[in-house]
C-alpha cells in the first residue's frame, strides 16, 4: 500500500489508484511528516482506497489529519457522490449518526471560575444524566416524533433556548427532509428516554479557557474572550441512531444484490442515492440529526442552569453547534461544473467559508476554534477534521495506563475531572490520540480552515 503514497506537499499525499484493485479516484490525505509515520504502523489506507472504489465517487477519497480506522469508511474520511450514479452508505456516517460539538462562550473570568470548578463539576454531572445507557424521563410516542421531524427547533420552541441558539446551529437546528416513520420503533425505544444525556466513551462536558486569539476580531464575532469561559458539549443521537445504523446496514446489503452493486469490503454496503432504500435512509438519517441536535440543545440549556446558580446574571452564548457524522446533500463546483452531491463525512466537519470549525482536543489537552475558507468548498467539498484522532485503541489505551491516577495527574495540570466509570479516563487518556495540535496545523497549513481561538481544558465531565 504505501508504494502508491506519494508526497505532493507539506500538507498532502496521495494514494494513487492501483493500490487496491478498483479505485476509480485516488486518495487524498491530509497529512504531514508526523501524521504519515503514523498512517504507516495502521491498516487505514486500505480504508481509504476501498472508498474510492464506490460507485459515483467524485474527485478523491479523503482523509483528514485525524483519520484512524472505522466501520466501513476511515474515521476523518470524507468522500462525495454524484447524485445520479453514486451511492450514500451508513458506512460513510457512521453509527453516532450527527455526533458533534456544541461550543458555549461566557464573560466569566476564568480566574473567577477556578475556586468554584469542583463544585460546578459536581453540579453539571448531577444535571446531566451521563454514562452507557443513561436516561432522562420518557417522551411519549408524539413528541419524540416532534423532535426527530424538528430537532432543537423543537426544544428551543418547548421554552429551552433561544433563536440564537437555532441561528448558531447548522441547518438552524433542523434537518429539512427528515422521516421519523423511516425510524423503527426499535430505535425510538431507544431513543426515547436519552434526551438531554450525554452518554459514554468520548462524549464530554468541559469547561475551558479562551487561551489565546489567532484571530481577535473574528473571535469577538463569535463571542470568545481571552481569559474568560467557554463550555463544550460532545455528544451524539445516542441509542437511537445506534440502531437506526445497525437497521440500514441489513437494508443497504439486501440493496447491493438488487442493484447489482459489489464492494471491496462489506461494511460499505450502500445503495444508489436515487433509489427507494437510499431515501428511506437519508430521511431516517436525519431524523436522527434531529435527535443528537436536540439533544446538545437540552444539555446546553442544563448546563446554563447550572452556571446560573453559580455565576447569577452571566450568560452563556452558543458560538455554534455542528456535527460530525453526517450525509449531505449539497451543491459544489468540481471542475468547474456545478454538481449536486451527497458528501459524506464521518468523523469530520463541515468547513463552509466563514462558519465556525470546532475542533476538540482529548481531555488534558487543547481545544481548537477555527473558520472555514473558500480553499476548503474548493478542494474538500467545505470539509475538515474533527478532533484529534485516536492513535491507541480503547483497550489497549486502558492496559497502557493500568495503575495510573488519571484524575490526579490532570489536577497537577489544573485540571478538574469526574466520569461515570474510571476506566473511561484510561480509554480517553491524552495519549490514546494524536497531538491536536499537529492536527489543526495541517488543516490550517492547507488552507482548509483558520485558526481562530486555542482553549485550555479546566474542568472535564466524562460519560
Amino acid at each position: 500500500m504505501n508504494s502508491f503514497l506519494r508526497r505532493i506537499d507539506q500538507w498532502r499525499l496521495v494514494l494513487d489508484p492501483g493500490a487496491v484493485p478498483g479505485m476509480a479516484v485516488p486518495g487524498l490525505i491530509f497529512a504531514d511528516d508526523y501524521i504519515e509515520s503514523i498512517l504507516k504502523g495502521e491498516d487505514v489506507l486500505s480504508q481509504v482506497a476501498n472508498v474510492a472504489c464506490l460507485p459515483g465517487i467524485v474527485g478523491y477519497s479523503m482523509a483528514m489529519p485525524d483519520i484512524h480506522q472505522g466501520y466501513g469508511f476511515p474515521i476523518g474520511g470524507v468522500a462525495a457522490f454524484d447524485v445520479s450514479g453514486g451511492i450514500i452508505s451508513p458506512g460513510g456516517v457512521g453509527y453516532d449518526i450527527s455526533c458533534g460539538v456544541r461550543l458555549l462562550a461566557s464573560k466569566i473570568p476564568a480566574e473567577e471560575f477556578r475556586p468554584n470548578a469542583d463544585r460546578v463539576l459536581a453540579a453539571l454531572f448531577s444535571a446531566v444524566p451521563c454514562g452507557v445507557g443513561s436516561v432522562k424521563d420518557s417522551l411519549g410516542v408524539k413528541e419524540l416524533d416532534r423532535i426527530l421531524e424538528e430537532g432543537a427547533v423543537r426544544v428551543v420552541r418547548s421554552g429551552r433556548g433561544t433563536e440564537g441558539d437555532i441561528r448558531r446551529t447548522e441547518e438552524g437546528g433542523c434537518l429539512v427532509g427528515a422521516e421519523p416513520g423511516a425510524v423503527s420503533p426499535r430505535a425510538k425505544e431507544r431513543g426515547k428516554g436519552q434526551l438531554g444525556t450525554l452518554g459514554s466513551g468520548n462524549h464530554f462536558i468541559e469547561v475551558q479557557e479562551t487561551e489565546e486569539l489567532f484571530l481577535p476580531e473574528k473571535a469577538a464575532s463569535m463571542g470568545l474572550s481571552k481569559g474568560c469561559i467557554a463550555v463544550m458539549i460532545h455528544c451524539g443521537s445516542r441509542g437511537l441512531g445506534h440502531q437506526v445504523c445497525d437497521d440500514y446496514l441489513k437494508v443497504m446489503r439486501g440493496a447491493m444484490t438488487k442493484y447489482g452493486i459489489a464492494v471491496p469490503d462489506r461494511q460499505l454496503c450502500c445503495a444508489p442515492v436515487d433509489s427507494q432504500e437510499g431515501r428511506q435512509y437519508l430521511g431516517a438519517m436525519k431524523a436522527a440529526a434531529n435527535f443528537a441536535a436536540a439533544n446538545r440543545q437540552a444539555i446546553a440549556e442544563a448546563v446554563r442552569d447550572v452556571f446560573a446558580g453559580f455565576f447569577p446574571g452571566e450568560k452563556l452564548t452558543t458560538v455554534y453547534d455542528v456535527s460530525h457524522n453526517l450525509a449531505s446533500m449539497e451543491n459544489h463546483v468540481w471542475e468547474g461544473k456545478k454538481r449536486q452531491l451527497c458528501v459524506h463525512r464521518k468523523g469530520a466537519t463541515r468547513a463552509f467559508n466563514g462558519l465556525p470549525v470546532l475542533i476538540p482536543g482529548s481531555m488534558g489537552t487543547a481545544s481548537y476554534v477555527l473558520e472555514g475558507t473558500p480553499g476548503a468548498e474548493r478542494e474538500t467539498f467545505g470539509s475538515a477534521c474533527h478532533g484529534a484522532g485516536r492513535v491507541l485503541g480503547r483497550n489497549e489505551a486502558i492496559r497502557r495506563t493500568s495503575g495510573r491516577n488519571i484524575p490526579k495527574e490532570l489536577s497537577a495540570k489544573g485540571i478538574s475531572v469526574m466520569a461515570e466509570k474510571a476506566g473511561t479516563l484510561g480509554e480517553e487518556a491524552p495519549e490514546a490520540y494524536k497531538d491536536v495540535s499537529a492536527v489543526v496545523e495541517v488543516v490550517h497549513g492547507a488552507g482548509l480552515a483558520r485558526k481562530v481561538a486555542r482553549l485550555r481544558p479546566l474542568a472535564v465531565m466524562k460519560g
